[in-house]
């Protein structure tokens, strides 16, 4: 069953990534970040979320990269896509630049929303 329908409890291991009941992260790491951000995009689509509106090439995602090396502006802005309930994250050490994150938020929660926003704690 796809995630968006059985999304993962806390600590259960889905696919290689990490749930928290309310946040799934995984990473995509290919030679190329064309090659990452295709894995992400076959991901998506198998795991119910192919209708929603995402980046379409590495080129277009590149757009979303922030310039800044400075962490504290990194603690407050996500470095990459955001689109409830997905973000697609460029990683921290820029050294990685074909590693993508991707994170996927439980619709389901009573506080979604708010949490995907971080308007209250998760």
């Amino acid at each position: 069953m796809p995630l968006r329908e059985n999304f993962p409890a806390a600590g259960e291991d889905y696919l290689g990534g990490e749930s928290n009941g309310y946040e799934y992260c995984t990473v995509f790491s290919g030679a190329r970040l064309e090659q990452s951000y295709e894995m992400v995009r076959q991901f998506l689509k198998e795991e119910g979320y192919g209708d929603l509106p995402i980046p379409k090439d590495a080129a277009e995602l590149a757009h979303f990269r922030l310039a800044t090396r400075n962490k504290q502006i990194l603690l407050f802005e996500d470095n990459g896509y955001v689109h409830n309930p997905v973000k697609i994250l460029f990683d921290e050490d820029r050294r990685k630049k074909a590693t993508l994150i991707l994170c996927i938020y439980n619709e389901k929660d009573p506080q979604h929303l708010l949490k995907f926003h971080r308007k209250v704690g998760g």
